[in-house]
């Protein structure tokens, strides 16, 4: 094929190769706006932002009320437990590892874990509960059919007995 023939053919699925990007790109799109619209979408916003509600209110029991309780039960405020690291390549200020900031945090993870846990178990209980309230439906009515066949079993075991 000549060069000019193949540059036809390349210009000839050009736009078809375009039509295919755009819709699939106006795919994407559509499927993104499905689950976006979809309740699941809206409640796991919602959860987010009590948790990030409720992370704020586990952070402030750590550090104002279960930290320093520690503290006076062990005898030692660790809140403010830090260490400082020598001065290195001429810099200004020293580097500083927070130890307290970091058992403030690993004391809220905890409680947060904890938390979730209890959720998850109460929400388990009450499906295992739902699940076994519910009744298994009664067995169908035998159809007039299944009756009447029932009948004649009934009369020919008693003829044949006689």
């Amino acid at each position: 094929m000549s060069k000019k023939g193949k540059e036809k053919d390349n210009a000839a699925q050009a736009p078809e190769q375009q039509e295919n990007k755009m819709t699939k790109v106006g795919a994407f799109f559509h499927e993104f706006r499905t689950f976006a619209v979809k309740g699941n979408m809206m409640d796991m916003a919602i959860g987010m932002i009590v948790g990030g509600a409720f992370t704020l209110l586990v952070t402030s029991i750590v550090t104002h009320i279960a930290t320093p309780l520690l503290g006076i039960l062990i005898g030692v405020d660790f809140s403010g437990w830090t260490i400082t690291l020598p001065h290195l390549y001429g810099n200004a200020e020293p580097g500083v590892l927070a130890i307290g900031s970091f058992l403030n945090a690993t004391i809220s993870f905890f409680i947060v874990a904890f938390v979730v846990f209890l959720f998850v178990k109460a929400i388990n209980a009450f499906h295992h509960k739902s699940a076994e309230e519910a009744e298994p439906p009664p067995p169908p009515e035998p159809s007039a059919e299944e009756l009447l066949l029932t009948e004649i079993r009934d009369l020919l075991k008693a003829q044949s007995e006689k």
